[in-house]
């Protein structure tokens, strides 16, 4: 199985060609979202729509959760492979099955059973909370799903392996893609015909992708056979990984709590928050990916003791995210009406013209989430998860309180949801770069 060694080799070309897959992964994700959204916006209009979109925002809450069990279990597995402690990384691979099994039946388990309450907690509609509930009743069977793939794929990335991971996200998304024209466009399921296919997609991958480093990896064999728990390596796995899950979680439910603020709103600014985000994420998505690439080679580099790598590493990834994240913002304040309208028809102004606003209010600030970003992946890597929570809550904290603050003001409204945003980023980044500078200036 191929691996590649991030403590050699051009520092720039490394880290760059390490990323990129994991960057087209992102994007092919992103592109099944957007394919996701124009089949319910087009197909089914913009109840379902808001439906799919706040169902959206729980789901990514949830499995943000695994998310950070995987993320923080691949820091610890880099630092092995860098220390080339194959022992230590069979016990670890233990640990961390262990614990995210663990966790993502208790997540399927409570999820299922406490839908109704959910939505009532999370404001819904009453005119949607029936589309909503058949969704949620479907979508939620694939957390498991979510959880080997995100595994198997943390694992093969911390060896540097980040080709394959990649692959089978680009069999899911494509399979995702055409069972979602199927089962809405030709066969009329709705809703749930759209939760159907992302289902089935995710359990292609997870399980592919289980079994293809089961087939390959003989490390990972051996420690599934021996399967050997270790106190200690449990213990380190927890420490990496409860923290990072925490800032995973802590950002998403920030984002879910907004969205129940947003939902007060009505249908139509639903709507348009659906179609802006999506449109978003796929803008800055890449940045956040090559941020976990630039966490991976920390990490191993941290494991090998390559100090002066690890120096480089952080002056190229910095130049890199914030280059991408000025573009991005640039082309996005041109393009905010006619990409927002690839979701919603022409006919419904009122959307569009919310959505807009949304895209051309946060997107100049696209480079304090990229920062925000590359702290996370910095502070992971060098063991330090804990300042990444703290981050998370400067960030999601401010965004929260002035959304709730500022949105009932009279004209204010809904534009204080938006502006609260940028500033979350802005004042986390602050703190983060502040740390870094009496923490880590010396010896970095």
């Amino acid at each position: 199985m191929h691996q590649k060694d991030l403590t050699k080799g051009s520092v720039f070309s490394t880290l760059f060609h390490f990323a990129l897959p994991m960057i087209l992964g992102n994007i092919l994700q992103q592109g099944y979202n957007i394919a996701d959204t124009w089949v319910v916006g087009h197909f089914l209009g913009p109840w379902a729509l808001a439906a799919v979109g706040s169902a959206f925002t729980l789901m990514t809450f949830l499995t943000s959760i695994l998310l950070g069990l995987c993320m923080g279990s691949g820091t610890v597995f880099s630092l092995c492979f860098g220390q080339e402690d194959h022992d230590r990384l069979k016990d670890s691979l233990c640990a961390s099955l262990l614990l995210t099994a663990a966790v993502a039946a208790l997540l399927t388990v409570l999820s299922l059973s406490g839908i109704g309450p959910i939505m009532t907690w999370m404001n819904i509609p009453p005119e949607i909370r029936e589309i909503m509930g058949e969704y949620l009743t479907l979508i939620f069977w694939g957390i498991p799903a979510v959880a080997l793939y995100n595994f198997f794929g943390s694992y093969l990335k911390a060896l540097g392996n980040s080709v394959v991971p990649l692959l089978f996200l680009g069999l899911s998304t494509v399979l995702n893609i055409a069972l979602d024209l199927w089962f809405v466009a030709d066969l009329g399921m709705g809703t749930s015909g759209a939760a159907v296919a992302t289902v089935i997609a995710q359990y292609v991958s997870g399980a592919g992708i289980g079994i293809y480093v089961f087939a390959k990896n003989r490390a990972l064999r051996d420690a599934l056979r021996i399967f050997r728990l270790r106190g200690s390596s449990l213990r380190e796995i927890a420490g990496y990984s409860v923290l990072t899950c925490l800032q995973q979680s802590v950002m998403n439910l920030g984002i879910l709590m907004i969205q129940g603020l947003i939902n007060g709103f009505g249908t139509s600014v639903m709507a348009a928050f659906t179609a802006a985000v999506k449109i978003e994420a796929f803008i800055y998505m890449p940045a956040q990916e090559y941020a976990n690439a630039f966490s991976t080679f920390i990490a191993q580099n941290m494991g090998a003791g390559q100090t002066v790598r690890i120096k480089r590493g952080i002056r190229y990834a910095v130049l890199t995210v914030f280059s991408y994240c000025a573009a991005a913002s640039a082309l996005l304040w041109f393009l905010a009406r006619p990409l927002t309208l690839i979701f919603i028809d022409e006919e419904e102004a009122h959307i569009v013209a919310e959505g807009v606003k949304y895209l051309r209010t946060v997107g100049p600030f696209y480079w304090g989430i990229g920062c925000l970003f590359l702290l996370y992946g910095l502070y992971r890597a060098l063991g330090k998860p804990s300042m990444s929570v703290v981050l998370t809550v400067i960030s999601l904290g401010t965004r929260v309180v002035l959304a709730y603050t500022l949105s009932p003001l009279s004209g204010v409204g809904v534009d204080g949801i938006w502006w609260a945003i940028p500033i979350g980023w802005v004042l986390a980044d602050s703190a983060g770069i502040l740390y870094y500078a009496l923490s880590f200036r010396k010896t970095l």
